[in-house]
């Protein structure tokens, strides 16, 4: 795929937000039905799904376990784009080359618990749930919106700051999204990490990762998988940061997939009241459940 240009992309299609069983989906990207499926998928023990609210360091995911796999050697991921080694499960079609593909099979997704194959809850596959602050999502979901040619571009920060406490984006609610997936996390094979903590120390995670897979690296690979996963370098990789995606999907003159990729950028956007109304909106919805995020890049330090 070759990046476009606003020269050449041609006719943009009408994208639209689809609601289905309590999700939106995305019209022409995402089939109703063929999501249905998916929970009749045949599940292989050597499966793997990434699991992420969006802006949640999803390709970040895809970068590192496209690493773990071939042991750090960066160069053996240079024939084929991040995106399709690890691919979405939502896309239309993803099916047909889901059971094909040999294993391990490395999948990526932003559905809420309730579609996802039935196998995971017997113990088969893997699931990896990458969460992130939701103030800082909220702000780069934002951005996202005004680059991604498949959502709605927000009017304003205000407006879309409603949209996101109202479940009212791609995702739905931050707050469902996580806590079904946790609430059920003892049926699965399931490994919880953070975006912060990926930030905080990211060879601390991506040996989590490895001993979670049963992957056995060595100090110098692991080493290799943390260099070619950074922010910096993946910014400059077109086989991991996107840029190669179509620009009837994502509008490259209007932005970057990676675009800060830091805790705490929700200072410069947050009011007083929204940083209120979303902290009571957090400790309402988040008082059963054991979460504790970082939010600036200064709790790093204390953290």
């Amino acid at each position: 795929m070759a990046e476009c240009s606003s020269q050449n992309c041609g006719e943009t299609p009408d994208y639209k937000l689809v609601p289905h069983r309590g999700f939106n989906l995305i019209s022409g990207i995402h089939s109703p039905e063929e999501v249905d499926k998916i929970q009749n998928w045949e599940i292989r023990d050597s499966d793997i799904f990434v699991i992420t609210y969006p802006k949640s360091g999803t390709i970040w995911l895809q970068q590192i376990l496209s690493l773990i796999e071939v042991k750090g050697d960066v160069t053996a991921t240079n024939d084929q784009l991040t995106s399709e080694r690890i691919p979405w499960i939502e896309l239309i079609g993803s099916h047909k080359r889901f059971d094909s593909a040999p294993s391990p099979r490395i999948r990526v997704s932003h559905l809420q618990y309730k579609f996802m194959p039935l196998g995971l809850k017997n113990k088969k596959g893997k699931v990896i749930y990458v969460a992130r602050n939701p103030k800082d999502v909220l702000v780069s979901y934002f951005h996202f919106h005004k680059y991604a040619t498949m959502l709605e571009t927000p009017k304003d920060f205000e407006s879309f700051f409603e949209n996101f406490l109202e479940g009212n984006v791609y995702g739905n609610c931050w707050f469902e999204h996580i806590k079904t997936w946790f609430s059920h996390k003892e049926e699965m094979n399931f490994l919880y990490i953070t975006y912060e903590e990926m930030i905080k120390d990211l060879q601390s995670v991506v040996e989590r990762i490895s001993s979670f897979l049963g992957k056995s690296l060595t100090p110098q690979q692991v080493n290799d998988v943390v260099q070619h996963s950074t922010f910096k370098n993946m910014k400059n990789n077109p086989q991991a940061n996107y840029k190669l995606v179509p620009c009837n999907l994502l509008n490259h003159q209007q932005g970057s997939f990676l675009r800060k990729g830091t805790i705490g950028d929700w200072k410069n956007y947050f009011t007083v009241a929204q940083n209120e109304r979303l902290d009571k909106v957090y400790q309402q919805n988040m008082q059963d459940f054991p979460f504790s995020f970082i939010w600036d890049t200064s709790d790093l330090i204390t953290s």
